[in-house]
């Protein structure tokens, strides 16, 4: 347990190659010598913890804009933003109210995936604020993608080298087509991003894998069956639970993760359990 009593904070790692929780802060009332101390411990540690969190939207924004600029929240399947009035604001809920669910992804899996890496600049990072949660159910998992690279043999690290990946942007991570997208397309047709499948942290200059999401990408330069078959041992690899980490939800958990080097996806749980999690996302730069 790391102690940093000058800001009456502790920074108390997980048994796992990432994640930490942070102890000892309100993010109400965070004041500059303390964000520093959390974020050093984010970039170290990469996924970040604060349980106990009584914030509004407002507050949450607040504690977001201190890492970057904020990004607005992405498509939704009816083209439609769940908060018009707070853009920057993603609900993430299986709840319905007069047959209209008041938020994104339901009850189901949400596989492992980069945050919006569909787009040319994905965000830097996300903060996830639990405001209704069903304990013991819908856990999120998160992966290492930097110690993922760091253990993959040599000549995968030098074959994948310079290869850049299509992202693709017509689906979300629970598998929805997104308003405005047609059921398929060609590699070369696909809408999506395309990024280097080892970027660079622009922080701390360390490399990890980026893979984003796996349905529909494509390696670039390289025949359809050539490119799913590096694709599918490079994420067997990168998501084995050596480097992995569970979240464990409780009502007032914050989570911020560093969307430059981590994956993450979701348990489904019973429809029937409320849940509700609104998300901010800190624009990011461009992965080189």
């Amino acid at each position: 347990m790391a102690a940093l009593a000058e800001r009456l904070i502790e920074v108390v790692p997980f048994a796992a190659p990432l994640g930490a929780e942070i102890r000892g802060a309100d993010l109400a009332h965070l004041d500059d010598s303390t964000f520093a101390a959390i974020k050093q411990a984010w970039l170290e540690r990469k996924v970040l913890r604060l349980r106990g969190q009584r914030i509004d939207d407002d507050a949450l924004a607040d504690f977001s804009r201190r890492f970057g600029k904020l990004d607005k929240a992405p498509i939704t399947r009816t083209g439609r933003p769940h908060e018009p009035t707070r853009p920057e604001v993603t609900v993430i809920s299986n709840i319905v109210v007069n047959g209209e669910p008041i938020g994104g992804l339901g009850a189901g899996e949400a596989e492992w995936h980069t945050d919006m890496s569909y787009n040319e600049v994905p965000p830097d990072a996300s903060v996830l604020y639990g405001i209704e949660v069903p304990e013991g159910h819908g856990n999120t998992w998160f992966c290492d993608m930097e110690a993922a690279l760091a253990a993959l043999p040599a000549a995968m690290r030098e074959r994948i080298a310079g290869l850049t990946c299509k992202h693709d942007a017509t689906r979300n991570s629970a598998g929805e087509l997104r308003a405005g997208f047609r059921e398929s397309y060609t590699p070369e047709e696909l809408p999506g991003a395309l990024h280097p499948l080892v970027r660079t942290h622009p922080e701390t200059g360390r490399k990890s894998l980026f893979l984003g999401r796996r349905r529909n990408a494509h390696v670039m330069g390289l025949p359809q069956e050539e490119s799913q078959r590096l694709l599918d041992e490079l994420w067997a690899f990168a998501t084995k639970p050596e480097f992995t980490w569970v979240q464990q939800w409780k009502t007032g958990d914050v989570l911020i993760w560093d969307n430059r080097c981590v994956m993450h996806r979701r348990d489904p749980f019973d429809a029937s359990l409320r849940r509700l999690m609104h998300r901010t996302q800190i624009q990011g730069s461009r992965p080189y």
